[in-house]
């Protein structure tokens, strides 16, 4: 049982996990300095991770069917997209079930925040559920990362000063773009690595709908300024320079561009793992399976906002509110 439950975590996508719980502390260290409900930002944090990892199992299950019809993916080898139901480890059936199961636990939590928090928790839930629910069609038609910026950004962040604090704040809003381009960015990565994955299946993310590999490339450097110039607005809006810290992030989202622009020239070729690479999970195992061209590159995405996220709570524990 207790491997069944770790194999569905690992194919929920656990790694991106983090970018969840670091914007959630972000928000919730953030709320406290307003005596904010700490129950209440604990209990938010549960939905929201099971919303998150319910959305990600959820697009595999829509990927899944639509690829399932086409014979060269049936026959792949590649080991990225959909690889546990295609090597037969699980079945769509299962995966609907774990679906069901992570969406029930989201849902519990918001009833729970509902009558603790009032019907403005009705509102954010409804948002919430739909996104999750409309996920993998967003994201075959290109908007998976604005569906991502929403959930994860100012939907995120002001549920849960809302649960709280009792309220909405503008401060909290800017916030939320300045950390959530950076989530933004993972999904644009994972994309950018399903590149021609997302061709086969006919799928138009973002990064397709550029047109080639190298606007594709470009675009994730694109995403990172937009980021960094949130974060330069948040601290002029705060009027506190403690709040450029995030700043000092940018030569790992330089060294996240190139990284792209080594995987479109030969993804085969194996990555150089730096000390400032870490940490990478199940290393040892991505190595054996292969995929640490695939996988290397989502870890720096991912890794680049955890790094933002935590200058910004430091910038949050030292500075002031507002």
């Amino acid at each position: 049982m207790l491997k069944r439950i770790k194999f569905w975590l690992g194919n929920s996508r656990l790694f991106s996990l983090p970018m969840t719980v670091m914007s959630w502390l972000v928000i919730f260290l953030y709320a406290i300095k307003f005596n904010g409900n700490m129950i209440n930002g604990i209990i938010a944090l549960i939905g929201i991770a099971f919303a998150h990892l319910a959305t990600n199992l959820f697009d595999d299950y829509v990927d899944y069917r639509k690829l399932s019809k086409d014979e060269a993916f049936v026959n792949n080898t590649e080991k990225s997209k959909c690889r546990y139901i295609n090597s037969g480890e699980a079945t769509l059936k299962e995966l609907l079930f774990v679906v069901i199961i992570y969406c029930s636990i989201a849902f519990i939590t918001g009833v729970y925040l509902t009558f603790a928090c009032g019907w403005g928790v009705v509102l954010l839930a409804v948002i919430g559920g739909l996104i999750v629910l409309t996920y993998a069609k967003l994201s075959s038609s290109g908007l998976s990362e604005l569906a991502v910026g929403t959930a994860f950004g100012p939907l995120l962040f002001e549920g849960v000063f809302y649960v709280m604090c009792g309220r909405f704040s503008l401060s909290v809003f800017i916030i939320s773009v300045a950390i959530v381009v950076f989530t933004v960015g993972l999904v644009y990565m994972n994309n950018i690595l399903d590149y021609d994955g997302d061709i086969l299946s006919g799928k138009k993310s973002l990064c397709i709908r550029l047109g080639s590999k190298s606007r594709a490339a470009f675009g994730i450097l694109i995403i990172y300024i937009i980021g960094y110039i949130a974060i330069v607005s948040l601290a002029l809006h705060l009027g506190n320079p403690i709040y450029y810290l995030p700043l000092l992030t940018m030569p790992l989202a330089f060294a996240v561009y190139n990284s792209v622009k080594e995987f479109f020239a030969d993804k085969t070729v194996k990555p150089k793992v730096h000390w400032w690479n870490y940490p990478l999970d199940n290393w040892d195992k991505i190595k054996q399976n292969g995929t640490e061209s695939f996988y290397l590159r989502l870890y720096l995405a991912r890794n680049l906002m955890v790094w933002v996220s935590l200058f910004m709570i430091i910038a949050i524990l030292s500075g002031y509110a507002k």
